[in-house]
């Protein structure tokens, strides 16, 4: 059921697409292996106590920047032809990064106390870590997000020579230095203090999940429980890649790890290439936007706007159950549109005899949304569910992450202890977070800038006065803006810069802040499907062997149902049913029957996009088919009574004219 089809030459790709998502770190052996081995589960190891006991915000800060720089250096070489060298000026970014903490966190108080003053070690001190932290995002992620936090720098150095609207009083080298490290406003901000607290500690939890064999599980019960048919492949993609996708959060991983298994199925009942890469590309993507774990970005949103994270997780419920919906309907009419062959796919073992052995891999996945449900807060429920997890995977000898053999003395102590998948976890889950977090350190240079010269104010006054005050046009301008940005860096980048240079514009014209953000998460997240940065599509051309811009096309097609999703959320105040009212407090004054009439519009307003945009419905679509499929999906997402209308007697009209047409092609099923 679950073997890897996958030759060398194609697997060499999709590692290079994974590298290119978390980073292209060195393969070392040896002493050197161990060493940066066990630093990461160091690394990790602090960050499970910091999240257990207390340790000082800005001194959690500070260490978490200087664990990750350390890593980053010794992990990542300054060009491939370093690769797997450990070279001496690494070694000296290392070093330099635990010594700049040092210095911060001996200046204590008085260090914090004179930032808009500092002394010329300060500013010294401060260029060195700019710079560092710099080199830290292009061996991570590349020059093009570089590029971009320099600019923002060069605008606050630079932005009192720019006309208006965009000129600011400007600041000098001390000034803008102080403000970037010497307080929590800059590097050491927001997107540092998510990724010391709630990304690293979901990374690692994600980690335990992986080796404690939760995927396997995972894709071995989709399988069992969709498979048998034909059709179920389809089906059992859209399942697997929301089970994975939860606790990965990982848009390529859940693509590859999903489509290694399921590609050549998608091949044997019918799909074409290009379309079973769409289709493992689009699932893959979900698992951004899936509970209990999304994508990085969405423990921003919480930050941000001051909320809980089972408040962001509340809001992510409707949406992603729209967007598998979406997927599910494509699938149902891929299975008429390319006459699938009825073949039947022998499942090892049924969904129940997995469910009765691994019954424990479920409660790790729903222990997160238990614990906070129970009031913990989400720090201490994932650090809980990470306990959960290592301890249930302990039940059977096939998961332990600590071999039973070790326990009875058939190992050796310390080699048999550092071999197991306890220390692979918790150095997997400390590495698997340098890249993201290297982002959220160069990121805070960005919303240092940006709050110190006021830049979102004006950005977003700019965009409401070419919008001419018209909420449409400003919700269609930020989700280009949004977009465009996201073509050149990765998800959380492209939210955090886009949460304060665009998120202003829209709350200004009246949208909920919560509306707003996870309008500019969502199309962060689905700008991912775009070259350059489609990682996931071209990820599935690889593995289906077909082109990965056609793929990248079909991808769209098989998430375009839920772009418009956001927009239904931001355009109308009764929108923001689909997010549950943004909170549980909200939730519990709420109108149901509106949460339940919106859902159902949007769930059909989706099923006509993806009838049109298919060409498929019942039976093969004509022209003028389409063209009302697709106007009565536009309608039924604006949240009024008169598009609506509109939408519904479009939909009833094509639904008539379809089941004719099935009639008139097959007169015996109508006997």
């Amino acid at each position: 059921m679950n073997q890897n089809v996958i030759d060398n030459e194609t697997q060499e790709k999709l590692d290079a697409f994974i590298k290119q998502e978390e980073g292209d770190s060195n393969n070392y052996k040896g002493l050197l292996a161990i060493f940066i081995t066990l630093v990461a589960v160091g690394m990790s190891l602090f960050h499970l106590y910091a999240a257990y006991s207390i340790v000082p915000t800005h001194q959690l800060r500070v260490i978490h920047v200087a664990l990750v720089l350390f890593l980053v250096f010794l992990s990542f070489p300054v060009a491939a032809r370093f690769k797997n060298k450990l070279m001496f000026w690494d070694v000296l970014f290392a070093i330099g990064s635990v010594a700049i903490a040092y210095y911060i966190l001996a200046g204590g108080d008085d260090l914090m106390d004179r930032n808009t003053a500092p002394n010329s070690t300060d500013v010294m001190v401060g260029i060195a870590l700019i710079l560092i932290i710099l080199e830290g995002v292009r061996r991570t992620n590349g020059m093009v997000l570089v590029t971009v936090t320099v600019l923002f720098l060069l605008y606050a150095f630079f932005g009192n020579y720019l006309p208006a609207p965009w000129t600011h009083k400007g600041y000098d080298l001390d000034r803008l230095v102080g403000y970037m490290y010497m307080s929590l406003e800059g590097i050491y901000g927001t997107a540092v203090d998510v990724s010391a607290t709630l990304i690293i500690l979901f990374t690692i939890f994600g980690a335990f999940l992986q080796f404690t064999g939760a995927g396997k599980f995972f894709i071995d019960f989709s399988f069992a429980a969709m498979g048998g048919k034909s059709s179920g492949v389809g089906r059992t993609i859209v399942l697997s890649s929301f089970l994975m996708g939860g606790p990965s959060g990982s848009g390529v991983a859940t693509t590859v790890t999903v489509g290694s298994v399921a590609a050549p199925m998608l091949k044997k009942v019918g799909y074409e290439k290009n379309a079973a890469g769409g289709l493992l590309a689009a699932g893959g993507l979900g698992a951004i936007i899936s509970p209990p774990v999304l994508g990085a970005a969405a423990f921003l949103i919480a930050d941000f706007l001051k909320i809980s994270y089972l408040d962001v997780l509340l809001m992510a419920t409707i949406p992603t159950i729209l967007f598998y919906l979406g997927l599910f309907v494509m699938v149902e009419i891929d299975v008429r549109k390319y006459g699938m062959k009825n073949i039947h796919f022998p499942s090892v073992e049924s969904a129940w005899q997995l469910t009765k052995k691994y019954w424990f891999h479920f409660f790790s996945l729903i222990s997160i949304v238990v614990f906070m449900m129970m009031g913990f807060s989400p720090v201490m429920s994932v650090f809980w569910a990470t306990v959960v997890s290592a301890l249930s995977s302990m039940l059977r000898k096939d998961t332990a992450i600590i071999p039973w053999a070790w326990f009875k003395g058939k190992e050796p102590i310390l080699s048999g202890l550092y071999q197991s998948n306890l220390v692979k976890a918790l150095s997997s889950g400390s590495t698997g977070v340098l890249a993201i977090a290297a982002t959220c350190a160069g990121a805070g240079l960005i919303v240092g800038t940006v709050t110190l010269t006021g830049l979102g104010l004006k950005f977003s006054s700019i965009v409401i006065q070419y919008a001419g005050g018209s909420l449409l046009l400003t919700a269609i301008f930020t989700a280009l803006i949004v977009w465009i940005v996201g073509l050149a860096v990765p998800v959380t980048a492209s939210y955090i810069i886009c949460a304060v240079i665009a998120a202003p514009a829209l709350i200004n014209l009246g949208v909920p802040a919560f509306a707003a953000h996870m309008f500019i998460f969502y199309y962060a997240v689905l700008s991912e499907v775009s070259p350059p940065t489609a990682l996931s599509p071209f990820a599935a051309a690889a593995i289906c062997k077909g082109n990965p811009y056609k793929t990248t096309l079909q991808t769209w097609k098989y998430v375009a149902p839920a772009i418009l999703v956001p927009f239904m959320f931001v355009l109308d105040k009764s929108g923001v049913s689909l997010l549950l009212m943004g909170s549980t407090s909200a939730l519990e004054q709420a109108d149901w029957s509106q949460i339940a009439w919106i859902s159902f519009t949007a769930v059909i307003g989706i099923i006509c996009l993806a009838g049109g945009l298919q060409g498929w419905f019942i039976e093969k679509t004509k022209v003028f088919e389409r063209v009302i499929m697709v106007i009565s999906g536009v309608a039924l997402a604006y949240p009024s009574t008169e598009a609506d209308l509109i939408g519904f007697i479009g939909f009833a009209l094509v639904l008539v004219t379809q089941i004719f047409t099935h009639f008139k092609l097959h007169p015996r099923s109508s006997s």
